[in-house]
């Protein structure tokens, strides 16, 4: 598991709880910052995802 592999699992989760906290406080703008979190978190963990294939490929 490589650095960009957690701060994406990490961002995803905040992003997770920032939705959800702006659904609790009936905020849109909260939860479209959240969404968007979610989103960069995922990206970032897909990256981090393709870095370590690479890694283990390259030791084959």
């Amino acid at each position: 598991m490589n650095k960009n592999q957690v701060a994406g699992a990490v961002k995803d989760a905040a992003g997770k709880v920032q939705q959800k906290v702006g659904e609790a406080v009936n905020s849109p703008e909260q939860q479209a910052k959240g969404i968007a979190k979610q989103v960069e978190g995922k990206t970032q963990k897909a990256a981090g995802n393709v870095q370590e294939a690479a890694k283990d490929a390259a030791k084959k």
